[in-house]
């Protein structure tokens, strides 16, 4: 169990690395904090599309969704003030909360005290992360000037479809999926499983939920300043070579 997490200490970080210093030298009039993010965005949109694949083996391997298993299947920046970490930590509170809660809660479960049950779940909960790489594409896109292109606009779409698919509708299809097994009506779902299952369930949920329509939100704001043909220009946006 401890191979994966010495295997994804040793294997993201050094990606990060390895972006920040082609970005550094490739796009030579990049601030030092645009090459860090977008080096972060792409780290994420990597790690995103590996979870969702194996989410997705791990799903499609499974038919008794309590007890199959899938085995064999599947930086602070030293120009940041501290001010500026203190900022990121008020805006974006909720957001360190979540992956707090996925690290110290989530991730000891999934490894340790799951007592070889549930892969299923697991898999269908590895699968939120699919719409992760258009979410860092899409911000990529913006700071490279061109989010008032067609791309930005299409992947735009697909963040939206992706993330209510695969980061809501996922709940109730994993609940509908338990009731199909063990044939259960959908709605009495919830009265056959531990309370901390459900408990657990709703804090990933109610995130997820608040985020989209933070996102449904921002799309609508984007269409009407388009269609309006009123830009923000390319103000604080790092230029390409």
């Amino acid at each position: 169990m401890f191979t994966p997490l010495v295997c994804g200490a040793v294997v993201f970080p050094g990606l990060f690395y390895t972006f920040r210093k082609v970005l550094r030298s490739t796009f030579t009039r990049w601030s030092d904090a645009d090459v860090v993010s977008v080096s972060e965005r792409l780290v994420s949109a990597i790690h995103a599309s590996l979870a969702t694949a194996a989410g997705v083996t791990v799903v499609a391997s499974c038919r008794d969704v309590m007890t199959d298993r899938a085995k064999g299947q599947v930086g602070a920046h030293s120009g940041h003030s501290l001010q500026t970490v203190r900022a990121f930590l008020f805006k974006d509170w909720m957001l360190i909360l979540h992956h707090l809660a996925l690290l110290l809660i989530f991730v000891p479960i999934t490894l340790f005290f799951r007592r070889g049950l549930g892969d299923f779940f697991i898999g269908c909960l590895f699968t939120t992360e699919f719409s992760t790489p258009f979410i860092s594409i899409g911000k990529i896109l913006i700071q490279l000037g061109l989010d008032h292109t067609r791309l930005h606009r299409i992947n735009g779409i697909i963040v939206l479809l992706s993330f209510f698919t695969c980061r809501i509708m996922i709940f109730p299809f994993m609940y509908w999926m338990y009731s199909r097994q063990f044939g259960i009506p959908l709605h009495r779902v919830a009265f056959h499983l531990p309370l901390q299952c459900n408990v657990g369930n709703l804090v990933i949920l109610a995130p997820q939920i608040y985020w989209f329509i933070l996102l449904v939100k921002k799309a609508n704001r984007l269409y009407l300043r388009q269609r309006g043909g009123k830009g923000d220009g390319n103000k604080d946006r790092p230029k390409t070579d």
